[in-house]
């Protein structure tokens, strides 16, 4: 089973250290069999998006896992194509449709789609206010971002969701978070396969007799970043899982963060196609 570790959001909510990301799972059968096997697990987090076209099967396996909501931390977040202040209250209509639930416990900006975030926002601030989602969020904000959002913004970011793994630590803008009680956590944690069969990691694998992928997960947790692993398959979102009965000493810690190189798998947040 896995830990049922949470770190405490400057709102007080809870949030589980380890959550199954959902991205580019195919709707239906695919994911609702990740959920399931995700939730019977010990999964207690499921991060999707209107993005991925999968909330529907989100909902169905939550529903069907006779795991009781208030036990899952769900989150959603609002497309570049649905931002604007009206605009983000009928996507969060549609979602929380969609998933078949009454309260979203986290909603995040998707990108931060220049001219329109801020707007965003302040739909975010108001679903908020009314009890509809239990935290609001980002993902793929930059110090800029945040610090440009924070100027107006009546309630503070509780998470912001980016790229990272050791390949781009982000040690800035994780100590900027970090400042401003912003929580982060990690989309792509896994890279796009090739950290899996890195040396060092391996090396550092062999030593805890763990897989590469639960060394990536572990350095995360030591780097105090939320992580949502995307898998799809069985084994590993089982395995993936069982990361919390070790540690990694100051030495693996040290030899992973020398892998930084600021490389990217996805877009920079300036450099994404928003008009497309």
């Amino acid at each position: 089973m896995i830990n049922t570790a949470t770190v405490s959001l400057n709102n007080g909510v809870n949030m589980p250290w380890v959550g199954l990301g959902v991205y580019k799972a195919e709707s239906g059968e695919p994911t609702k069999n990740a959920v399931l096997q995700a939730l019977k697990d010990g999964y207690r987090s499921i991060d999707t998006a209107s993005f991925y076209d999968n909330e529907e099967s989100v909902g169905e396996a939550i529903r069907e896992s006779g795991v009781p909501r208030e036990e899952i931390f769900l989150t959603t977040k609002v497309w570049n194509d649905e931002q604007g202040f009206e605009q983000t209250m009928e996507a969060f209509e549609r979602s929380r449709q969609k998933l078949g639930v009454d309260v979203i416990d986290l909603y995040l900006i998707h990108w931060p789609v220049p001219g329109k975030y801020k707007e965003t926002w302040g739909a975010m601030e108001k679903l908020y206010n009314e009890g509809k989602v239990k935290a609001i969020g980002v993902s793929n904000f930059t110090e800029e971002h945040l610090e440009n959002l924070m100027k107006e913004a009546k309630v503070t970011p509780a998470v912001n969701q980016v790229e990272y793994h050791p390949k781009n630590a982000q040690k800035g803008l994780r100590e900027f978070c970090e400042t401003h009680g912003i929580q982060m956590e990690a989309w792509r944690p896994l890279g796009r396969g090739d950290l899996l069969e890195d040396e060092t990691i391996q090396q550092i694998a062999d030593r805890h007799g763990k897989t590469t992928a639960q060394i990536l997960i572990r350095w995360c947790l030591e780097t105090k970043v939320v992580t949502i692993p995307k898998s799809i398959t069985p084994e590993r979102i089982t395995a993936n899982a069982q990361v919390f009965d070790f540690s990694l000493t100051a030495e693996d810690i040290q030899a992973i963060d020398g892998m930084n190189e600021d490389l990217r798998y996805g877009y920079h947040p300036d450099d994404f196609p928003y008009d497309k």
